[in-house]
């Protein structure tokens, strides 16, 4: 079991507008899906960067720095190793088309996600 890499990155900011026009128009992200609080946008690598605005309810736990998703090979294996760890998991394990993914804060008091097959 290893991390494999950065799989998304998400932010949540009071600056929502800005930010969108930043990834799209500066940066160049594709736009993948947008609505009132929330803007999703991909790298050219595949990469996904999210932003949610402050009225967006479901990441209202994210801090004011940005939230970074590791990539892993065994999510399974990864999140029964971290709860071994004593790390602390935010809700419960998420599941789409094939993927897994878990909010937790680390040692440092940030928060961070794994993603991986699951």
């Amino acid at each position: 079991m290893r991390v494999e890499g950065l799989a998304w990155m998400g932010v949540r900011t009071e600056r929502f507008q800005e930010m969108i026009r930043f990834y799209r128009d500066v940066l160049g992200l594709e736009t993948l899906r947008e609505g009132k609080d929330f803007a999703w946008f991909r790298t050219s690598n595949g990469t996904q960067v999210h932003i949610y605005g402050t009225g967006d309810a479901d990441h209202s736990f994210f801090g004011p720095g940005p939230v970074v998703g590791f990539s892993v090979d065994d999510f399974g294996e990864m999140h029964a190793r971290m709860l071994g760890a004593g790390i602390e998991f935010i809700g419960e394990v998420q599941r789409a088309d094939g993927s897994a993914w878990n909010h937790f804060r680390a040692p440092d008091g940030n928060v961070y996600e794994i993603i991986g097959p699951g």
